[in-house]
């Protein structure tokens, strides 16, 4: 598993449960709502780690909190270079800024990663898709009302598809209200094989071999 820093702090406590811990790998980032401005030489230190395979949470979000798109977009500017010097994939959180976004990656090439909590339609897909990105789906896709999300996991390329708990956030359906942990990334494996017509044994070796092409530093 993959635990993704949100602000400095987070970041190294994410980097030392990786160390201790063989399963566990780690990213480094600045979620986009932190208040703080984010601390680039900092995570660049921590990102030296080879436990760390990613620079991730990142992004923007014009729908939550009170950070300046302009303060936002400089960021997330800064933190995408980053990624693209150290050679990492960056974990990207988009909420309300699919535009913003999709121009800073084409602002940054060589910039490669996934769009984290995918929950947009088909259209918005194709965009994160033709530059390259993978889409990770968490437990929203397992909501009743989800439709269109489940048609665009339907249709994702194989080889770009990933799954996430989000944990503690990111519930399955049947687990509202209760928090959720990393083991409940199973409720929405079962829905996803079953979309795609595959067995959780197939999916989880189609997983495994996208999470070891996008975070290079598994192999």
């Amino acid at each position: 598993m993959v635990a993704m820093g949100v602000n400095r702090e987070h970041s190294r406590l994410a980097v030392e449960m990786a160390s201790e811990h063989a399963a566990v790998w780690a990213g480094v980032g600045h979620y986009p709502a932190e208040e703080e401005e984010p601390d680039i030489a900092a995570l660049r230190e921590l990102a030296l780690s080879t436990r760390v395979v990613a620079v991730g949470e990142v992004g923007l979000d014009f729908e939550h909190g009170d950070i300046s798109r302009r303060d936002q977009w400089s960021r997330f500017e800064k933190l995408c270079a980053l990624a693209v010097e150290l050679d990492l994939p960056v974990s990207i959180h988009n909420r309300g800024a699919t535009d913003e976004i999709e121009q800073v990656i084409h602002e940054h090439p060589g910039l490669r990663g996934v769009m984290h909590y995918f929950a947009l339609g088909w259209a918005d897909a194709e965009r994160f898709l033709d530059l390259g990105f993978h889409l990770s789906f968490a437990g929203l896709v397992t909501r009743p009302s989800r439709n269109d999300l489940r048609e665009v996991v339907k249709r994702c390329p194989a080889d770009r598809l990933l799954l996430e708990t989000d944990s503690p956030y990111g519930n399955a359906h049947k687990r509202m209200g209760v928090p959720n942990r990393p083991a409940y990334l199973l409720d929405t494996a079962e829905l996803v094989a079953e979309l795609r017509g595959l067995t959780l044994d197939e999916l989880g070796a189609l997983e495994t071999a996208n999470a070891l092409t996008l975070f290079t530093r598994m192999t």
